[in-house]
């Protein structure tokens, strides 16, 4: 299979290559990057002037619900959607039925992953036993297994003497710990953010207290007992501060915020659309630009989608009662160019870091390169592509997106990973 890119705007964050390239790819490997390259008989031959090539992205947050509620995604579903979203790799979370905590269920999905192949599946496996919080899991095992990080997500381990443990093996094995920071004392039934806006609109709400005051714990303990520690989908300014404090003081923590923390707030809320109930819930417009600043400054170190499918009728029913959680993984690019790129917040190569080298560091992945010989792992982006957010559209079996009928400009367009390739019907 040989594969042409030409006039190719490489976006390469190791220095090697910068401007307009042309690339050969010979059966999944960079046989020759220069310009101008021609004259061999190729499979497929497309010119990407205008558009760029970066680094296969990389989602370290995302919930694929297989096994047990393959109604609402499963693994081939996910692994479609994250494609068409313009990601190589993702990382999924635990809390599925069953939940993953045993070396028989990583290797499940590792191996339905594989038999998908088109998109690069890691697992991420439960800190405790059912994510229970009373009992560690066999974290070695797990590793050995294939998981490539821990995580009681949806729950945060609560038990400071277990969160110790859990740090202290994470550093033998050298595998991070990912917290979500909720206290469920200050939570409870809370559905969102505590703040003027959805007091008066009648919500019940939870504290922004319950995700600091469990962050704030958890950077003592790795203080005091060491670790790898990373916080997902941070919403509060003051988890801002706290996270920077921390890494001004040389602690090994790492966090990640997520495109509709970045991007909507809880006026939205006025709605009582319970596409935009989400956990930690989003927060004020305040807090979305402390969180787009923490980007700037690199206290957040990457972007993840939270992909979170649900079926249609359990977010049909009122805000309160409906569950945690919307889709992200084919709307994370275009929000993020949009919103980031367009508006001259970031670069793209700053993006390309947030999206795809960051998250893969924090993982301990290796990054795709762009080396002669290298195995080709490449996203295609056209920074151009305007188009209206329709979730009928997705590859996703869900469509609970806050993101609907928003108009976007810019898109991932297209994938090639190794000897799997994907070209979206946007790439003109």
């Amino acid at each position: 299979m040989k594969i042409f890119l030409k006039n190719a705007r490489v976006i390469d964050p190791s220095g090697t290559y910068d401007g307009m390239f042309d690339i050969h790819i010979v059966d999944g490997m960079i046989q020759e990057i220069g310009t101008p390259l021609g004259g061999n008989p190729v499979n497929y031959e497309i010119n990407l002037r205008g558009k760029f090539v970066v680094p296969g992205l990389f989602d370290m947050h995302t919930h694929l619900r297989e096994p047990g509620q393959e109604f609402k995604e499963d693994i081939a579903s996910g692994i479609a959607a994250a494609a068409n979203g313009g990601f190589t790799g993702i990382a999924a979370m635990p809390n599925t039925d069953p939940v993953v905590d045993s070396a028989d269920v990583v290797k499940y999905v590792l191996d339905r992953a594989r038999q998908s192949g088109l998109v690069s599946v890691h697992q991420i496996a439960a800190i405790t036993e059912g994510r229970k919080g009373e009992r560690l899991s066999e974290m070695k095992d797990l590793a050995e297994a294939g998981a490539v990080a821990f995580s009681d997500d949806g729950s945060a381990v609560t038990n400071s003497q277990m969160m110790r443990l859990a740090l202290e093996y994470s550093s033998m094995l050298n595998k991070p710990l990912i917290q979500h920071c909720e206290d469920r004392d200050l939570t409870k039934s809370g559905s969102a953010n505590e703040s003027p806006a959805t007091i008066k609109y009648g919500l019940k709400t939870q504290h922004r207290l319950a995700e600091e005051l469990i962050l704030i714990r958890d950077i003592k303990l790795l203080e005091a007992f060491g670790g790898k520690y990373h916080a997902t989908h941070i919403s509060t300014s003051q988890s801002v501060e706290v996270v920077s404090d921390a890494k001004r003081r040389g602690l090994p923590i790492t966090c990640d915020v997520t495109p509709h923390h970045l991007f909507l707030d809880d006026n939205i809320l006025s709605t009582y659309d319970s596409d935009y109930k989400v956990n930690p819930p989003l927060r004020t417009r305040e807090d979305c630009k402390a969180l787009i600043e923490a980007l700037k400054n690199g206290t957040a170190d990457a972007i993840a989608s939270d992909h979170a499918p649900h079926a249609l009728h359990e977010k049909e029913v009122e805000f309160d009662a409906a569950p945690f959680g919307m889709i992200g993984l084919e709307t994370t690019v275009g929000a993020v160019m949009t919103k980031l790129y367009h508006e001259k917040i970031l670069t793209i190569l700053e993006i390309v870091k947030l999206l795809s080298v960051n998250p893969r560091k924090i993982l301990g992945l290796p990054i795709p390169a762009f080396g002669l010989g290298a195995r080709a792992e490449l996203s295609i982006i056209d920074p151009n592509y305007e188009w209206t957010v329709e979730p009928d559209k997705f590859k996703s079996k869900s469509r609970n997106t806050g993101f609907k009928g928003w108009k976007f400009k810019g898109s991932a367009v297209g994938i090639i990973n190794g000897e799997k390739f994907y070209f979206s019907d946007r790439l003109k």
